[in-house]
């Protein structure tokens, strides 16, 4: 049978579970205008506070976004498409979606989630934030708009830079035309902020250790695993050797290429973060 579905239909219940015709139907009137603010005729739904649709959005995120899905379809946990749930498409301002989330249908499969009724209702004007988003004919939620991040001050980043970063780094040389070469900004940050960019005195990402028995030659190697009572290091012939730790013996020295970054990362300010993308994407 072929079924199609139509966002404007005869009758409210018709249009929120989407009403099946069979292929020898006849053929529907020309299809008026959507109402705004809803799907039901006559619905109109108040404006949401973009604050608080950002908000709803991190709610959902962290309690709703395993079952019902990242963009609302459905997640791996096999909770149901909220756009075209009856209850998400006509709910007005958290009367039918809040009752839900606090528990109203465990016995259907569907848990109390723990949110307070305020920040059930947040949720609430989240799923109806993207619902409003739905094209016409079941056509998906508009895409988000690309988020820019170059809102940094180019200038400070350089001076950032200059500080923290030039020992090992240069604008004339490893990341000579960085800003070219990695077009997104976006992953351009993810890259440095991690780590990824390799210095002029880096050999590597895996940190090489040196270990140094009482009675015996040096022993060097890639690190495979480190702690207070065993180093086990990757020869350069690719075996492995381990040797049993009793304090400061045998010696060890690591040599860590990403250290610098790692001790950067719980000191970075977003504000350091943005100037020094800022400042990178100046470099073509």
């Amino acid at each position: 049978m072929l079924v199609k579905y139509s966002l404007v239909a005869a009758s409210a219940l018709g249009m929120l579970l989407g009403s099946a015709y069979s292929s020898h139907a006849q053929q529907p009137a020309a299809t008026p205008p959507r109402p705004v603010g809803g799907f039901v005729p006559g619905q109109k739904r108040p404006a949401i506070d973009p604050a608080i649709v950002a908000r709803g959005k991190v709610l959902y995120g962290i309690n709703c976004q395993g079952c019902h899905g990242p963009d609302l379809r459905g997640g791996d946990m096999g909770g149901p498409n909220l756009l075209r749930s009856q209850v998400a498409l006509s709910d007005l301002d958290g009367e039918l979606i809040v009752p839900i989330i606090q528990g109203a249908r465990q016995s259907r499969g569907m848990p109390a989630i723990g949110l307070s009724i305020a920040d059930s209702k947040i949720v609430a004007a989240y799923v109806r934030s993207v619902i409003a988003t739905i094209g016409v004919q079941g056509t998906p939620p508009g895409a988000e708009k690309p988020l820019n991040i170059v809102v940094g001050n180019a200038a400070e980043g350089e001076k950032y830079f200059s500080m923290k970063c030039k020992s090992c780094h240069s604008a004339e040389g490893d990341l000579r035309g960085i800003g070219s070469r990695f077009s997104d900004p976006k992953a351009l940050q993810n890259l440095w902020v991690a780590g990824g960019i390799r210095g002029a005195n880096s050999t590597g990402s895996i940190p090489e250790v040196t270990v140094t028995p009482p009675v015996g030659k040096s022993v060097e190697g890639q690190l495979v695993r480190i702690d207070d009572f065993l180093v086990t290091l990757k020869l350069s012939d690719g075996t492995s050797r381990t040797f049993r730790r009793n304090g400061n013996i045998p010696k060890v020295v690591l040599r860590d290429p990403l250290k610098a970054h790692r001790d950067l990362l719980p000191v970075y300010t977003d504000k350091e973060m943005h100037d020094v993308t800022a400042y990178l994407v100046t470099l073509k």
